[in-house]
């Protein structure tokens, strides 16, 4: 069944929700609060990846989101480590995170594969072709689906290399990232593609805007209002990618996905719900 990963920013700059949790106890009570409305993983990240965003040290990423890790992993959760820098990772693997991920790939530290490697953690890779700051110089694609699929796979082979196994990754095809427009909608319709390389796939669509774009928002719109239809927009874009075989859905509203996907199980004849586990 289909996990549904909570999003838990310790930023003051993420695209849709920078600052609201910033502080540990908020941040901690926010993942708590995720959990008890179903979040299978609560995925804990801070340096904002929204498109033009700045790089953070990681000594400042650490001091964020190791208080959080620590406690919402004491508390019983399955923990992610959103994060691009080796130190963070394995800083917050020793803290409780079981799963690393990173939106580069591991491209943009060249310590970070070895580094989880050693950790034991689980590895989402994500599908990256440079920093936040200028991901679109670099959206352009022949293929986007038989592109995404090659630089994902020279991604799992050199998690292997740095001794990761296919058991141990996560796929991210990397929605949003160095993609335009309907450039994110072909890479969704080629998640079957995606999922066809073997390991686990999760997809991230939460509030992005080319789902504003397909809801046609007027640029005035109320940001309250602009939040509740694409938490809707998301909840969609969640299940078709459920049924398309990813094993998550990274999202902002976990009730409303969590909601959207056990209303699909039951239109299949459905009920169960699982919990996450580690394929290893």
């Amino acid at each position: 069944m289909t996990l549904v990963m909570g999003i838990v920013n310790v930023t003051p700059d993420s695209f849709s929700d920078g600052g609201r949790f910033l502080d540990a106890d908020a941040a901690i009570a926010h993942g708590l609060s995720l959990r008890a409305q179903g979040a299978d993983i609560l995925d804990v990240g801070g340096e904002s990846t929204r498109p033009g965003s700045e790089r953070v040290d990681p000594a400042v990423e650490q001091e964020r989101v190791l208080p959080v890790v620590r406690a919402l992993a004491d508390a019983g959760a399955y923990v992610s480590i959103d994060t691009i820098n080796a130190s963070t990772a394995v800083a917050a693997v020793d803290a409780g995170a079981r799963l690393v991920n990173d939106v580069s790939g591991g491209l943009a530290d060249p310590d970070l594969l070895p580094a989880v490697a050693a950790s034991g953690a689980d590895i989402a890779l994500g599908h990256w072709r440079g920093p936040s700051a200028d991901m679109y110089a670099r959206a352009d694609y022949a293929d986007v689906v038989v592109e995404v699929v090659a630089e994902l796979g020279a991604r799992v082979e050199a998690a292997a290399a740095a001794g990761i196994p296919p058991a141990r990754v996560v796929l991210d095809p990397g929605i949003g990232f160095g993609k335009r427009g309907e450039q994110n909608w072909a890479t969704l319709r080629g998640t079957e593609r995606i999922a066809a390389m073997g390991p686990r796939v999760l997809i991230g669509t939460s509030r992005k805007r080319f789902l504003g774009d397909a809801l046609g928002a007027a640029e005035d719109e109320p940001a309250e209002l602009t939040e509740r239809r694409r938490d809707l927009a998301t909840a969609v874009t969640s299940v078709l990618a459920a049924q398309a075989g990813a094993w998550a859905v990274r999202v902002h509203d976990v009730t409303a996905t969590r909601d959207a996907l056990r209303v699909a199980l039951a239109w299949k004849g459905e009920s169960r719900w699982a919990a996450p586990t580690r394929s290893r």
